[in-house]
């Protein structure tokens, strides 16, 4: 079992930061909503793993994550929160994939896409994804699955690939990596 994600990498010029804390060990520069969000993420899992002594299960950070985004729908004088997130992890039950809406909805997915043209990304991996792929089969078809909707030319600057597994350590492929996966598509 492995998840795996890809994404763009954010248009602005700041530097990427890795984060020392179990949730999201990529941090993307997204806006003040993306920030806010993993830092409570982040606070989640500390006090959980605190107060019990073990890594918080996927599911449970979701759930409570989505708790503090529905807080931000309800109390008066907060903006309620104005993005999705894919929030990914592995567990003792495995890997898992979740969608967390502004509505504070999280739902959980074997593969999906969020983003620009979500729609046609989603129908293609539900053509090619199955439950028993190898990682490389994986990266291919994600791979295949962003070069639908991306405007311009796919290479090891602009995209990145990142890996957890049973090991649950996450991994972002290299650029010479990459390039191998990204030649397979071309």
């Amino acid at each position: 079992f492995f998840f795996l994600m890809i994404r763009r990498p954010p248009r602005s010029t700041q530097s990427r930061s890795s984060a020392a804390s179990d949730v999201y060990k990529r941090q993307v520069h997204g806006g003040p909503d993306f920030r806010v969000l993993t830092q409570k993420a982040r606070k989640i899992s500390s006090t959980y793993h605190l107060k019990y002594l073990e890594p918080i299960h996927v599911n449970t950070l979701c759930a409570d994550t989505a708790k503090v985004v529905q807080e931000y729908t309800q109390l008066g004088g907060r903006r309620p929160f104005g993005l999705s997130m894919l929030i990914a992890g592995y567990d003792d039950e495995g890997p898992h994939l979740y969608q967390l809406d502004p509505s504070a909805a999280f739902y959980e997915w074997k593969a999906t896409a969020i983003g620009k043209n979500m729609r046609n990304a989603k129908t293609f991996l539900e053509k090619r994804y199955t439950a028993d792929m190898e990682i490389d089969d994986a990266i291919h078809v994600a791979l295949l699955t962003l070069k639908e909707s991306y405007e311009g030319q796919m290479n090891s600057k602009n995209i990145e690939v990142g890996i957890i597994g049973s090991d649950r350590q996450f991994k972002v492929l290299k650029p010479e990596e990459l390039k191998d996966y990204l030649e397979e598509v071309e």
